[in-house]
């Protein structure tokens, strides 16, 4: 069984489970596992670590709209070595201020691979699900897509100097709680831009039309591949929100979001599936 289907067995076990997070009454809370094989390439930095493991569960709060309050962390390792537990720490430490949470701890144990389980907490006033989207809704993605992508090219190359600065992505708290008063449907793209929209489109029962032309992809991507839309749309790891918002409400989102905000198509109808450029997109993505 992959992650996919072990999601999907929890999911009809779990009536709560599917959204990036669970909101209870009006707090959101989530948590997810990073770890070497799959989330640390060669050359990532313990703060890149603490930054990018707890960015990665504040990014789960931004998709419901809520404020970021803490968040704590489980650090498991071979051993502990004073300089790389500081590291740590202080990248979950320094993430959590970017977006004006708390990181508050957290629980050390031992283990033969380094691993890390992050939860975080968030005020939620008024929750985003991934459920809402409708025919005629403006497809619109934050920031820029495809630094993850370039990140691990450079991790290839040994520029890791730049692979972590890349890696270091900022949680959009700030743009989902914006967002979460406009749009009907949102997640973070942490799989992949084509896997969200697939899932956008299971959730709300629709499809989904993109324009590649339209995309929002990171400059550092075209660097390093001859295909960035390729990379952007299918890579993962960026952790920008994607939401539908009615095209009414899309200037007034985009004046209040702060930093950039694209929109990169349109919700369609379900029979018309998963597109880009009018073809059929594959749901490819971000495999842990």
């Amino acid at each position: 069984m992959d992650e996919r289907a072990a999601l999907e067995l929890v999911g009809g076990l779990v009536s709560r489970a599917g959204d990036d997070a669970a909101v209870v009454g009006d707090t959101a809370l989530t948590i997810d596992m990073l770890h070497d094989a799959t989330d640390f390439p060669s050359g990532t930095t313990r703060y890149t670590a603490g930054w990018r493991s707890v960015g990665a569960s504040l990014s789960d709060v931004a998709a419901t709209g809520a404020t970021a309050t803490a968040a704590v962390a489980a650090y498991g390792a071979p051993g502990f070595d004073d300089d790389e537990l500081a590291a740590f720490v202080t990248g979950a430490r320094d993430v959590c201020t970017a977006v004006g949470a708390e990181y508050v701890g957290g629980d050390l144990d031992g283990h033969s691979e380094f691993t890390v389980a992050t939860a975080a907490i968030g005020d939620a006033d008024h929750r985003v699900a991934r459920s809402g989207a409708r025919p005629g809704d403006s497809v619109v993605v934050t920031g820029s897509l495809g630094r993850s992508a370039a990140a691990m090219a450079l991790f290839d190359a040994g520029d890791t100097e730049r692979a972590n600065d890349l890696f270091q992505f900022m949680p959009r708290v700030a743009a989902g709680q914006v967002l979460g008063a406009h749009a009907t449907a949102m997640m973070d793209a942490s799989d992949g831009l084509a896997r969200s929209l697939h899932q956008l489109a299971a959730a709300s029962d629709c499809g989904m039309a993109v324009d590649s032309g339209r995309l929002p992809v990171a400059d550092a991507l075209a660097e390093v591949t001859a295909d960035p839309v390729e990379r952007a749309v299918s890579f993962g790891g960026d952790f920008e929100l994607v939401a539908a918002v009615p095209p009414e409400r899309v200037e007034a989102a985009r004046a209040a979001v702060p930093g950039a905000l694209s929109v990169v198509g349109r919700v369609t109808a379900a029979a018309d599936g998963v597109c880009l450029d009018g073809d059929a997109l594959a749901d490819d993505g971000w495999t842990h």
